[in-house]
């Protein structure tokens, strides 16, 4: 029963941050630490690895919708995959606290960027690609270290840098899912030698996410509204920056 519950929790995150082009590992690795799981050996490897299962299969629904800027999101792409492992690398060397932490910080400074995109118009031109790619490559390598060393796929990160290149919000989205595929595998290959899994409940919200991720994706490439859409993601943004802050410091 307590796993259902995670696992139904774990679905909404998915659905939501599909939409989004995120994995949900600013969902996940809460839930599974307030479940009781160790944060560096369950939490952050099973986060990433939900995180990575869930962009990737968002990214059915984008293809179709043809929202992915394959060309300028793969050095973005091909960085994270770079820095990931590195990231992952470095997180036994940081105390759980000092993790949380930071965790907390880049959450809210997320909402905060998301808050002032809100509440602008559709972009109507977007950076050459040649720009796109070597600004690309610096974030996506920022993104990739701070994911694999936090259990996130960086997408926090890559989404309101791609709203200022000039993506639209669907595009960011879907691009964002491209790159953040990418990190979050390569960063849960970093963790997996440290990882140790519960597979009755690894199983069960594997399920959830393959259920959550076609859904938020359909629903993000078909009826939602930009301006929604990123309104709800400061508000989700800011309370899990909110409740992790509390946990880190009460």
């Amino acid at each position: 029963m307590f796993y259902m519950l995670i696992s139904v929790i774990i679905f909404a995150a998915s659905f939501l941050f599909a939409m989004l082009g995120l994995g949900g590992g600013m969902i996940y690795v809460p839930v599974l630490k307030w479940a009781g799981f160790s944060v560096k050996e369950v939490a952050i490897p099973l986060g990433l690895l939900l995180n990575g299962l869930n962009t990737l299969l968002a990214l059915i629904p984008y293809t179709k919708k043809k929202l992915v800027d394959w060309k300028g999101g793969m050095a973005m792409a091909v960085a994270a995959l770079v820095f990931a492992p590195i990231g992952a690398y470095a997180a036994q060397f940081v105390p759980v606290k000092t993790l949380l932490l930071f965790f907390a910080v880049a959450v809210f400074g997320a909402a905060v960027r998301m808050v002032f995109f809100a509440k602008s118009p559709e972009p109507e031109e977007m950076m050459p690609l040649k720009k796109r790619s070597v600004i690309g490559s610096g974030v996506g390598a920022f993104a990739g270290f701070m994911g694999g060393m936090l259990g996130l796929g960086g997408g926090f990160i890559i989404a309101p840098i791609l709203m200022w290149m000039g993506y639209k919000t669907k595009q960011a989205a879907a691009t964002t899912a491209f790159v953040v595929t990418f990190s979050s595998f390569s960063g849960y290959l970093g963790h997996m030698a440290e990882g140790h899994f519960n597979w009755t409940l690894t199983i069960m919200v594997v399920i959830a996410v393959v259920i959550g991720s076609q859904l938020g994706g359909m629903f993000m490439s078909g009826k939602a509204k930009p301006k929604w859409v990123k309104s709800l993601y400061a508000v989700v943004l800011f309370a899990v920056a909110v409740k992790i802050l509390l946990g880190v410091l009460l």
